[in-house]
């Protein structure tokens, strides 16, 4: 249908122009130099979370929307019931529908290990700030697939639950935050920010509470709301947070330890029970786990803060920057680029972010994986644009060039020393 091909087309683009300027945000997010007054850091120094930042948002995103959209489409040929999409009916059942669906799906993301494997990613930053809200995994949104399409049964268009599923996503800016605080009756009905502190808090009356996106009335009628205490400060991250900022030790390590706790089991009921049940379930226990069990985190508790010389911190924002570019490159040029080429870049970018990243947890590869990195753009970019302007261009071949030189020598004449902890994989 002609139609429906139209649809698909906007949806697409209304998405692309969207995360698209989500990406721009973060920019001056992520480094601190973003004004209007909701970012609380003291310095402007980069922050190891700001390339976990760019993962979730270029990989989960790109690759994912795609299934979701045209499975939608599909389904929605098949509707139950016909509302116009330009009526007022079919909006507010978009908003309400979004918000349903975003809360179960947000709940079964605390409460099935196999899930809370990659959501696990968001809540292990340690500060709470509006850059938290970009912190995403690379792989959730495949879990998610799924939850969204049977609203398209009940004839709730694509471009309603497109547009208030994004809006639910911004108002995610507003929430990550310490400086507001309790909002009066407004608490009653919307996720405030007070609630999601709640949300994000590795304090044991925190666990597993305050799913809501824009509203908080489903946690209420569904048992799952706690009311942030004003007399116990909040400690956020994990129960057991990881000493470690490398992208893939971050994405990966939690699916690891489900996979050996499964593999743990003494039955196949337990093997599936360990997957498909809380993180903090054990045999015997409740599905979510018995909370006398659980460790009572209290403040104040030492943050992860690795030391790296000044020069160090300047190449990673950098290159950073850099690899932020690409993926802008990437983005809009993707309909363009042969399968080889979109994959090519895909892997760079990639291998770029997990690389600077594991730079402050000290891997020892770190230097050489870096040298052949710069060395294989410099020989790719010698004869093919990337940008597609030259100075830029030249700039990056020089860039490169440099950093090669730079690594060269750093692998060559630095001795690593063998006590540091190593955190890649």
């Amino acid at each position: 249908m002609k139609w429906l091909d139209g649809l698909e087309e906007t949806a697409c683009n209304g998405l692309r122009d969207c995360n698209t300027h989500r990406l721009r945000w973060v920019v001056g997010l992520e480094t601190g130099t973003q004004t209007g007054g909701l970012t609380n850091w003291s310095s402007s120094k980069p922050k190891p979370h700001c390339y976990i930042t760019v993962m979730g948002l270029v990989y989960q995103r790109l690759f994912t929307r795609w299934f979701e959209m045209s499975g939608y489409l599909w389904l929605y040929q098949y509707r139950f019931i016909d509302i116009p999409w330009n009526s007022a009916a079919a909006w507010w059942a978009g908003f309400l529908a979004a918000d349903f669906v975003y809360y179960w799906f947000h709940r079964a993301s605390h409460e099935v290990s196999v899930i809370w494997a990659w959501h696990q990613v968001h809540h292990s930053h340690e500060d709470y700030n509006v850059s938290v809200a970009l912190r995403q995994s690379m792989f959730q949104r495949l879990c998610a697939i799924g939850y969204y399409q049977p609203m398209a049964l009940l004839g709730v268009p694509l471009p309603a639950i497109c547009v208030h599923f994004h809006l639910n996503l911004l108002v995610q800016f507003i929430i990550h935050t310490e400086m507001i605080g309790k909002c009066g009756p407004l608490e009653w009905f919307i996720n405030t920010p007070s609630h999601h502190r709640v949300h994000h808090g590795a304090n044991k009356y925190c666990l597993d509470k305050n799913y809501g996106g824009f509203l908080i009335i489903w946690d209420r009628l569904f048992g799952t709301f706690a009311a942030e205490k004003d007399d116990e400060e909040i400690v956020y991250g994990l129960v057991d947070q990881p000493q470690a900022s490398g992208i893939l030790y971050l994405q990966f390590f939690y699916i690891r330890n489900v996979i050996k706790k499964a593999r743990n089991q003494e039955t196949w009921g337990n093997t599936l029970r360990s997957l498909m049940y809380g993180p903090g379930w054990s045999p015997g226990s409740p599905r979510l786990g018995d909370p006398d069990t659980f460790t009572d985190v209290k403040a104040p508790r030492a943050k992860y803060d690795p030391y790296l010389p000044v020069w160090n911190k300047g190449y990673i924002f950098i290159h950073y920057l850099i690899t932020l570019l690409l993926q802008q490159v990437l983005t809009f040029n993707l309909k363009s680029y042969t399968l080889g080429t979109a994959f090519m870049m895909f892997g760079f970018i990639l291998v770029s972010i997990c690389n600077i990243s594991s730079m402050y947890d000290y891997w020892m590869f770190a230097g050489v994986v870096e040298v052949v990195r710069c060395a294989l753009y410099i020989m790719y970019a010698r004869t093919t644009p990337i940008t597609g302007f030259p100075t830029i261009d030249t700039f990056l071949l020089v860039c490169f060039f440099v950093s090669m030189v730079v690594w060269t020598f750093k692998s060559m004449l630095v001795t690593h020393d063998s006590t540091k902890s190593l955190k890649f994989l």
